[in-house]
């Protein structure tokens, strides 16, 4: 019988359950172009409107993975595993979460993703370090995971096409805050790089795409029942973004922040705890510790002794980065034009931040895209953020500034202002409310 993609979006406009031999032919027909785009995106809006079954998404994930190629890692002598943030402001986890992993014999093939509106993104961190591809042959990929037990790159053109288009039309279609489309965007490229082990961290607050816990709850539920169900073992941490997470905010700011983590100069603590939580999580998950104990244990001993400092030198030099970078940061990254501190309009205790506010600050100075064609400042953005509940006056900044010219540090530093209020005190928000084991 003829496939008549219509019917499919019929069906779901209706509401009802489409079974996955449809969602299987309707995307590979999408990206085999027998599948219009105006198609995908009535589909795209179908599912938006009557959503999807657990099952669907299931099925809509493994039909996106199975829209490309599938890496497959079974010469590699231990486990393979990442991780996922759903993305915030200050979140550089990645980079120290990759060599930690690789230290304690986990390798971590790491496919990330660049800024999404008020988000920093992984790669345009790394575009900061002069040389560092992030867009490697699949030879090189393999020989730097071999290596070095960790690469972070950019998504390739063969790992879920079909992903990358839908995501496309979901974009400029008003279809991006679909619960069962963000989980198999998301996943559909986990699965198609080869893992054994996944950890989701889903941020939650004002810095968060979904700012409730609630919110955040739902898409972490979707988002591991539905790994599981595609066979991929996978947790999630929701963890708080009500602040930035690290003290940098920025690119070459949290690449330095992030080096300075590993060498142990300067380690924000809730950064550090949430890295070496994740880190635990996906070392009792891959079986190289036994328990929560000893896991923990693991990690801050990979981190604390300087044997992730050396898998992440090792990692920027196989990409072609400096092979001193660690050693010789300074020299390697350029500074920005101008520097300066910004303090708050009167004195008080830091009682609330609009995190997302405190992004698109970075995003005006040019350390972000207005439009996907914007060039990034790598040299821009924020570092001595200060957290809530701190005590400022005229002598405490909330931040240090770097900015490329005055225009934009003008604009930058009334919005940074605008998204700190002072008061008494500051709530209370727990950094990682909740855990969602593999077999929820």
């Amino acid at each position: 019988m003829t496939f008549l993609p219509q019917e499919v979006i019929i069906a779901k406009r209706n509401g009802e359950a489409l079974s996955p031999e449809a969602i299987a032919e309707f995307i590979a027909g999408f990206a085999d172009g027998s599948v219009s785009h105006a198609q995908a995106a009535a589909f795209a809006m179908a599912v938006y409107f009557r959503d999807m079954t657990m099952p669907e998404r299931v099925a809509l994930t493994l039909a996106m993975r199975d829209s490309g190629t599938v890496l497959d890692w079974s010469d590699l002598d231990g486990p393979v595993a990442d991780k996922h943030s759903t993305g915030g402001v200050g979140d550089n986890v990645s980079l120290m979460l990759a060599p930690i992993l690789a230290a304690i014999g986990i390798y971590v093939p790491m496919i990330s993703g660049r800024g999404l509106g008020h988000t920093g993104g992984t790669l345009d961190k790394f575009d900061a370090i002069p040389g560092y591809t992030t867009s490697p042959d699949n030879a090189l990929f393999r020989e730097v995971v071999r290596s070095a037990g960790c690469a972070i790159i950019g998504q390739t053109a063969d790992l879920a096409p079909a992903d990358k288009m839908l995501y496309a039309i979901r974009d400029v279609t008003g279809t991006i805050e679909s619960i069962p489309l963000i989980t198999a965007s998301i996943l559909s490229k986990k699965l198609a790089a080869g893992l054994g082990a996944l950890i989701l961290d889903v941020k939650t607050g004002s810095g968060a795409f979904m700012s409730t816990l609630e919110k955040s709850r739902d898409l972490a539920q979707s988002l591991v029942f539905v790994a599981n169900g595609a066979g991929l073992k996978t947790a999630a941490l929701i963890t708080d973004m009500n602040e930035p997470l690290a003290s940098a905010a920025g690119n070459g700011l949290e690449i330095r922040n992030a080096v300075d983590f590993l060498t142990g100069k300067h380690q924000d603590a809730r950064l550090r705890e949430v890295t070496l939580s994740l880190c635990a999580e996906l070392a009792e998950m891959t079986g190289i510790a036994s328990d929560p104990i000893s896991a923990r244990k693991l990690v801050e001993n990979a981190l604390d002794s300087g044997a992730a400092t050396e898998r992440f030198s090792r990692m920027v030099a196989g990409l072609g980065g400096p092979a001193d970078f660690v050693e010789a940061m300074d020299a390697h990254l350029a500074p920005a034009l101008i520097v300066r501190d910004i303090f708050a309009d009167g004195q008080g205790n830091l009682a609330e931040i609009d995190t997302r506010a405190v992004g698109m600050a970075v995003v005006a100075l040019g350390g972000g895209r207005a439009t996907p064609t914007d060039t990034i400042d790598h040299t821009v953005g924020f570092d001595s953020l200060v957290g809530l509940g701190t005590r400022l006056n005229a002598h405490i900044p909330i931040a240090r500034m770097h900015a490329r010219d005055e225009a934009s540090a003008a604009d930058a530093e009334q919005r940074l202002k605008s998204a700190y209020r002072l008061g008494d005190t500051a709530p209370h928000h727990a950094l990682i409310p909740a855990r969602l084991a593999p077999t929820e």
